[in-house]
This record gives structure tokens, sequence and C-alpha cells, in this order.
């Protein structure tokens, strides 16, 4: 992959030239200038490029390099849809048409070009001037065209004898800065309300977004010192809106050249303090730029607040005798591009248009049973923000939100406008928002005083309404598209990464980084082993992680929620009110109330308090089901007077749907590991005898993951009289039926030596055994041999080795042999005649015996082979048992780079020498 910047510099073009003309096509229709020379006018000023083979994993691989080249070029607001177009033309270069993808990123001041080439000499080239064949938006191939045409500004598609390339161009959107006005004299009754003394915290950020500079008001705004934050990223202390697919980024605001707006900063305490900045981009005398940012708590944000443009002096009619937009007379000229912005800017009018002390703005959920507070001023906007009422609130028109509602006093009516409640708001105004009679929200303005509003006013507001509510629900179907974008960018990366690991506790973990902070600031994950057991607490995250032991703490001490299987996010109170308690009682004890002993306040107050707010906002829970049964619980929070908006709530539920299955496949995994390795571990010798004047060592490696039972298998047992039997052995295959001749075969060998019976006769009574089994009979390898150590210190050897690789003997002179000879194996004649041939070792002498997966080590066409195994052998010449095996293991694993794709076991046994008795 290369990156390289090129300024003022066109690019060359990187696909071939020679041989046929290319095709373009130009499916936006725009003019007649060519696609090339439209696309290609401005100076590029960087780019990125990389390839992908064609593998499957490579689609994820690509989306992750045009995500990182675009927010490192400081493209956040096109990330997604670069991100989907992207997905799709790669799928259908290394998916669909099976061949390398070259992937090439171009950035220019207009926008990103993104250019996907495959080699495909075999496709069709079509015509000059043939219709583009869209495909079908039902098959699984073959969007990635009409998604091109829908998201992009621009795209085509370029033919060559070898390659064929697609590219897009996403243009940047503008965004507007602020303009310089001033306001009239106003009386003193009218001025913005603010502290004591206005405190404005002045923090520099230089170009890797570090802090430079924090003055003295910062410090008593945050409570750090400069010294603290000076070097950190402002990232570490913002709360900025994690919203996929909306909004932007703090990193983005801080490279624009001028931004302005809400976000929150966590302060020393761990609560979130909501401010108000400007943001100034200046550069020094050297020429590196820089962030001014100008911070104020969020009530007093009029001291920063640019004022907006009014509507002009006349607006009833302009100069060419037109009447002026109504929309544009109440809201101003320009109107705010976003919906956030259009929503603010709607309460602070329809507030100074009606002299009132507060105002606020709900939208409809889809079904038009709850409103969902998204824009307020002079209430507490943190704490109120995504908060639902119901739209039937009560009987009468005026416990509807569908008709317009005048509250002379509010203390007569408690409960008439839940949001107002302890808000200290009197009299009230409330109209709806309609478009072509569909309920889409509610306008509605407050002041402290009684009596303030009439019918007179209702209407005034409602006239407004009516011209705003189009705007608002256009915005709000723009917010949702991009919301959704974000949404499948968001889904389909966590479906790589769930897909990607079959561990349990990894993936609860992935889980859990999944939503913070992306759709939560905290979770917790419960799991739920079996029908009978009790929800057990899994894993906790918290963005901040210093709140993490203390969130576990309290969610430990607590009842686990219901498992109730009914799909959506429920709330759940409990963790509010335990910690809200919790918190009480630590402030009455640090404060002698409680007639305990009376603590200081920063010792033990601070954690508890950082807990409580951490889950002080809403909390919702999300069962995790998968193949019909609950499996656990997605606990999701917010900090204190905080709450869930309905289309992170659905994010969420579709991402627990797909974290439940990755989360049951990962437990049927774990559970089938834990039955293969038990079941192998039953079919080797739980320990092995100690023999006098021998040295016995055994090495076993199983191949593969640890799910798959193998065939291989070892044992060394005594028989009578001081003699032992030994057995190395192969059963064709793994899996349960390999299992069950293993079984079989190590258990029948000890029952028949046991009985007298001679190697030959042993292994000719297995034999019939293994055939009786019919279909589920596998042949089998064995080398088995009965040792009788002598009293001159050597030891007498009867071996049968049945198909087996030979057993190798090395003499303490370094000379290697076979130290028997092969015969048939088992499990595949009937009528099978073995012999046993007599080995004796000699002091200082070593019997070496394998299975195959020693000698058919392989790299590449290379094999390791028994001439080989020989060789290494021949390098053991005065080792122990344990140094020969330990040795032989060493040179197959080096043999090859790649992990061994076979079980391996490894026999030494060896005779010491008499210098060593």
């Amino acid at each position: 992959m290369t990156t390289g910047l090129i300024p003022g510099e066109q690019p060359p073009d990187p696909r071939p030239t020679d041989g046929l003309p290319q095709q373009r096509h130009d499916p936006a229709g725009q003019g007649a200038m060519p696609v090339e020379n439209r696309s290609r006018s401005s100076v590029i000023t960087a780019r990125a490029a990389a390839s992908f083979e064609p593998v499957g994993r490579s689609v994820a691989s690509a989306r992750s390099f045009v995500r990182d080249t675009l927010q490192g070029w400081g493209f956040g607001d096109i990330v997604d849809d670069a991100v989907v177009l992207t997905s799709e033309l790669v799928t259908n270069a290394v998916v669909h048409a099976g061949t390398s993808a070259e992937l090439l990123c171009l950035r220019s001041e207009d926008g990103v070009r993104i250019e996907v080439a495959d080699r495909y000499p075999e496709r069709e080239i079509p015509l000059q001037g043939s219709p583009v064949d869209m495909g079908s938006p039902d098959r699984e191939g073959g969007r990635g065209l009409q998604l091109c045409a829908a998201l992009a500004g621009h795209w085509g598609v370029d033919y060559t004898p070898t390659h064929k390339t697609v590219w897009f161009q996403l243009d940047l959107p503008e965004r507007p800065v602020g303009t310089r006005t001033a306001g009239p004299a106003l009386p003193a009754h009218l001025l913005p309300l603010a502290d004591t003394r206005v405190r404005v915290a002045v923090v520099q950020i230089d170009r890797s977004g570090s802090i430079t500079a924090w003055n003295e008001d910062a410090e008593e705004l945050f409570g750090y010192t400069a010294e603290q934050v000076t070097g950190k990223p402002l990232t570490d202390l913002a709360a900025w809106p994690h919203t996929p697919g909306t909004g932007t980024g703090i990193a983005d605001a801080l490279q624009l050249s001028r931004w302005e707006g809400s976000y929150g900063i966590r302060g020393a305490h761990g609560r979130v303090i909501p401010v108000y900045a400007s943001h100034l981009r200046v550069r020094d005398t050297d020429g590196e730029p820089s962030t001014v940012c100008l911070l104020v708590r969020d009530h007093e944000r009029a001291v920063l607040q640019t004022p907006l443009r009014g509507p002009a002096p006349d607006s009833s009619g302009g100069s060419d005798g037109q009447s002026a937009d109504p929309f544009e007379v109440f809201i101003g000229s320009p109107a705010p591009d976003d919906l956030d912005g259009l929503l603010q800017r709607t309460v602070e009018r329809a507030r100074d248009m009606l002299d009132g002390d507060s105002a606020f703005l709900l939208l409809a959920t889809d079904d038009e049973t709850e409103l969902e507070v998204r824009a307020s001023t002079g209430l507490p906007s943190a704490r109120q923000r995504f908060a639902r009422v119901p739209v039937e609130g009560g009987p009468g028109r005026y416990g509807s939100a569908r008709m317009p509602a005048v509250h002379e006093d509010l203390t007569a009516v408690p409960g008439a406008v839940p949001l107002l409640n302890g808000t200290g708001m009197r009299s009230v105004v409330t109209v709806p928002l309609k478009v072509e009679g569909r309920l889409t929200g509610s306008l509605g303005v407050a002041a402290e005083a009684p009596g303030r509003y009439s019918n007179e006013e209702a209407l005034r507001l409602q006239f407004a309404a009516d011209r705003i509510a189009l705007a608002v629900e256009s915005a709000r179907l723009g917010e949702l598209e991009r919301l959704r974008r974000g949404s499948l960018s968001f889904l389909v990366e966590a479906s790589d990464l769930l897909a990607g690991t079959l561990d349990r506790d990894q993936t609860l973990a992935l889980m859990a980084q999944m939503t913070v902070p992306t759709l939560a600031t905290w979770c917790a994950v419960y799991t739920i082993a079996d029908q009978s057991s009790e929800p057990d607490l899994s894993y906790v995250l918290h963005e901040d992680e210093e709140l993490i032991d203390g969130i576990k703490s309290l969610l430990s001490k607590m009842p686990p929620p219901d498992p109730v299987p009914t799909p959506g996010a429920r709330v759940w109170s409990a963790p509010a009110e335990v910690a809200h308690q919790a918190a009480l009682r630590t402030s009455m004890r640090s404060l002698g109330l409680s007639g305990g002993p009376t603590r200081h306040v920063t010792t033990g107050i601070g954690p508890t308090l950082a807990t409580a707010s951490a889950v002080g906002g809403e909390t919702v829970v999300l069962p995790l089901v998968a193949r019909n049964r609950v499996i656990g619980m997605l606990t999701l929070g917010k900090p204190t007077d905080e709450h869930f908006r309905q289309e992170i709530l659905e994010l969420a539920e579709d991402l627990s749907r797909r974290a439940a299955l990755a989360l049951d496949n990962a437990r049927l995994y774990s559970e089938r590991t834990a039955i293969s390795q038990s079941l192998q571990r039953s079919l080797l010798p739980p320990e092995l005898p100690q023999i006098d004047g021998v040295e016995v060592e055994v090495i076993y490696r199983a191949a593969g993951e640890g799910n798959e039972v193998g065939g291989d298998f070892y044992d060394l047992f005594p028989i009578s009289d001081g003699a032992y039997g030994f057995a190395i052995g192969d059963v064709c295959g793994t899996g349960p039926n390999a299992a069950a001749v293993t079984g079989l075969a190590r258990h029948a060998l000890r029952l028949l030596a046991r009985e007298g019976l001679s190697g030959p006769s042993v292994l000719e009574r297995l034999n019939s055994a293994i055939l009786d089994e019919g279909e589920r009979s596998r042949f089998l390898t064995l080398l088995y041999g009965e040792m009788r150590p002598q009293e001159d210190g050597s030891a007498e050897l009867k071996v049968v080795c049945a198909g087996h690789p030979l057993p190798l003997r090395l003499r303490q002179d370094g000379t290697v042999e076979p130290a028997a000879e092969p015969q048939p194996l088992l499990g595949v004649l009937e009528d099978l005649e073995l012999h046993e041939e007599t080995v004796t070792l000699d002091p200082g002498d070593v019997l070496l015996c394998v299975t195959d997966g020693v000698t058919e080590r392989r790299e590449g066409s290379r094999m390791l082979g028994d001439d080989g195994l020989a060789e290494v052998l021949t390098t053991c010449t005065g080792l122990t048992a344990g140094a020969v095996a330990a040795r032989i293991m060493r040179a197959v694993e080096r043999f090859a780079s790649d992990a061994p794709s076979d079980d391996m076991a490894i026999l030494a046994m060896r005779v010491p020498g008499l210098q060593q008795d």
C-alpha cells in the first residue's frame, strides 16, 4: 500500500492506454463535457493505493483501508458512502469476478475519487454508447453500479483488454462559517442570564489534536491544572455525541477554519460539563496550524454564540415586489442545513417571538405514539434530550399533542406537560407540527409567570409551526438516511468482527467494544449457561476505564435483569436507583448524618458519586436470543439525565441479534472443544510406569485447534513378572469413529497382553475385534512390543510392526538401524499372520518409535521421511531418553514453518550405560 502527497500536480492515469480504446459511460448525464474531464478537473493533492487478493476477507480489508484513508484526510462527512460503495465494488471484483482488486483513492479540493480495478479479460467489452446494465437489486451481486448511481456525484466504467475499472467521485458538502453581526441595545430584563462571574476557558490545540495551552478559567471550570492536560488529546476530555453516520466528529471540527456549537467536557470529578464552544483555526509565524477553542458553560452560550442573521427590515416584500418566504422570515437566512441546527434555531425563534423563558421541540416516532425531545432552550437540555413523552398524554384536547393547547398555570394541573416538571415553568403554549395531516412533532413555549399566553399566542405559534413543519420533516428524513447508511456500515463491520472469532471471551469483549462509545456510554453483558441457571455478569465496559470497576461492583451487588425473550429494548431503572441510594448513603456517612464515623469527603464519596453519575441516566436491556433460547442480556446505559434515541435502540437491537448468534456459536465451539479434549485425554494413559533399568519418555502433539479427536495413541503398561508392554499406533482419520477404534485398541491390548498371549496373538485378536465393528471400523497401524529388563543391564524386546513406521535403534557408536520388519496393518484382512522379532538393547542404546505425523512432516515438496528422521537420531548419541525425544520434536517443528497438519507421537526408550549406574 502506498500513500503520498502530490501538491499542485495532476496524477498520471493508472490504467494502461495501449490496446483497444477505453470505453467510458456517463450515467449522470450532466452536460456534454466528458466524464474524465469533469471528474478530474481539480488538482490532486494526495493519493492512496492498495491491492487486495481474491479472497473473502479482502472486502473487510478494503473497507478499513478506505475508512482509515478518508478519516486521515479529514473527510469524515463522506466516509460512510465511500465505504458502502467500495464494499460493493471490491466484492464484485474478488468474490464474483474472482480476481484481485486494485484500489486507488485520489484527493482533491472538491472531494474524493475512488477507483476499483479488476483483471477479468474474458469480460465482454461493451460497444461505444451501449446502455449500461445496472443489474437487478434482488440479485446477490451487481448492485455496485446501482449504488454508484444513487450515492455518487459522478461515476463511470472504463474498459481495456486486461482491466475493468469502476470509479466514483464523492463531493464534499459545503460547510458554512459564521458571519459577523451586531444586535440592538436591549433592556436589562431581556439580557441573557449568566453566573456572577462568567469564565471563558481558552484552550489551544496543535495540529495533532493535543492541548498546548490551558488558561486559569479552564482550570476553574473543569478542575484540571495546565500541567495535567498539556500534551493530552482534547478527545480524551471531550464527550462528543457518537451517533453513526450523523454529525461532525470533534477531530473534523478541529480541522475546520471556524466551528461553533455544543458538546461536553469531562471534568476532574468524572461528570460531563455541557459547554458551548467557538473554534478558530489559526497559524503561527512559522506557518504551523493550531485551533483556539473558547469554552463557556452551555447556559452562558450567549457570550460566544454568533447572533443569527434576522430577516430583512421589510419582511412583507422584496425589491422585486414579491413577498418574502414565511419560512425565511421566521428562521432567518441562511437557514441551517442540518437537523439539529434547524431545530435549535426554531426553538430560539419561537421563544423570542412569544417573549418566553424557554421553548422546546419534540419529533414524533414513526408510529406517532410518542414524542422525542430533540431541541430546547432555557431548559436543562442535557437531561431532556431524547426523552420521550406519549402523544396522547390524557383525556381531552389538552392531553393530546395533535391539537394546540394553552395552560395558564401548570401548578393547577400537575403533570400536564411532563417535560416541564421541576423546571419552574408556570404557563405554556404547545402546537403540533403536521405534514399532509400526519403528526410529525410538537413545538412549545413556556414562561415562569402564570397566565402569559392565550389563544392569540397559540395562533401565532401555530402559524410559525406550519411554516417550518415541512422543512423539519425533510431535514429529519435526511438525518434518518445518513443514520441508515452509517448503521449499515456499522453492522457490516460488526458482523465481520463477530464472525472472525469463536472464542467466548473475545466475543464478549467485541460486543462491549462495538457498543461503547458508539451506541452507549457503558454496557454490561450477562450470560446464561442453561435454562436453570441465573444470569451471570460476564463483562462490563465504560468509555472511561476508571469507572469500570465501580460499575462492575455496583451491578454485582444487585439482582440481574429478568431474562425476558421479548425482542426489543426495555428500560431497566434498577441501576440508577441503586447507584443513587449508594451515593446518598455515602454522602450522609461523610457528613456524619448516619450515626457512623465521619469521613473526609474526598476519601470515599468521590468514586461513589462518579459511579452514580455514570449509571444515573437511562438504562435499557436487550435480550440475546439464539436458537429460540435466551442466552444472555446486553445492557446499555447513559450517564445522568441522558436518554437513548429510538434509532440507536433499533441499531442496538440489530447488533444484539448478530452478537447473540456469535456468542452461541462460540459457546458451542467451546463445548465441542472441551468434549474433544476430554475424549482425547481418555484415550491416552493417565501416567507412565517407572521401569527399573530403562528410561522412557513420550511426547504427544495434537494437530488442529483442539476440536477434533486425533487417531494417534501410545501406551506403556506392566504385564507380569517384570515384563512391560508398549504400543504406539495411528488410526486412519479423526473424529468419533477414529476415537472408537483408538479406545478399542488401547484397552484390548492391555487385556489380551495380560492374558499371557504372545504379541502376534494379541494383534490377531485385535484385528478381529476391529473388523467386527463393521462400517465403523478403521484400519490401524500399530507397533506393539514386550520388554524385559535383564540382569546384565540390557533389555530384551519382542516387537511386532503392523504397517507402522519402523522403530529405529540408536547404538552407542552412533549407528542407526531399523529394529523390526514391516508387516500387514490391522483392520483390512481377516486371515492375518504376524510374527514377532527379538531385539536386545545394550546399555546406552535407544529405541525410537514415532507415528507418521513425524516422518511425513512437509515443507513444500520436501518431506522429512525415514532417512531424515534417522539422520536426526544419529546426533542423539549419549543423550537421555527425554533429551532424545525433545531433540526429535524440535527438528520436526523446525523442518517446516507451517503448523503441523497431523498428530504426532514420539516414544523413546533408552537403556542407561554402565557409567550411569
